[in-house]
């Protein structure tokens, strides 16, 4: 059983019944695995959650470069809105849901002090820049719990507007 297959099952079962249900037992069931095999892969539950949150970061990472665009800003705009086209927002929500220790969002944290530095000195108009990154959280944030009140199109372009 391939890692990020565990960690696709963990993700479906805190989807479907919430972080109570999460367990060891309960997502080697789901992978169709041993529990040993399970192990073999994650030691312990905080172990299993920091693999879902290092593994939505290195995707949302990959998801920037994938943009092509000519500053990191501009790139960082168009995978926010990709990722609330795409429906992504929901497994940061469930997964960051999850991670009632503040330790295991520390590689979150460390990702976004990365993702809102970075590149700053390099754009046209830094403040224009941190602005549009500090609201494409608040478009991550909206889109995960009330996704129909904003005109996510209208927004982007007038964020593209500042830039």
């Amino acid at each position: 059983m391939r890692r990020d297959e565990l960690l696709d099952a963990a993700e479906c079962l805190l989807q479907d019944q919430g972080v109570q249900a999460l367990t060891l037992s309960a997502v080697a069931e789901r992978a169709g695995v041993s529990k040993g095999g399970l192990l073999y892969h994650f030691s312990s539950k905080d172990a299993l959650i920091k693999g879902m949150v290092e593994r939505l970061i290195a995707e949302f990472d990959a998801l920037v470069e994938a943009q092509h665009e000519s500053t990191y800003t501009r790139a960082y705009l168009a995978a926010t809105f990709e990722a609330v086209e795409t429906g992504r927002l929901r497994r940061w929500a469930v997964v960051t849901g999850a991670a009632g220790d503040p330790a295991l969002l520390a590689p979150l944290r460390e990702a976004m002090a990365r993702w809102h530095l970075h590149g700053l000195e390099d754009e046209p108009d830094p403040v224009a820049s941190q602005v549009v990154r500090l609201a494409c959280e608040g478009v991550w944030e909206v889109a995960t719990h009330s996704p129909g009140i904003v005109d996510y199109g209208a927004v982007k372009r007038r964020l593209l507007g500042l830039l």
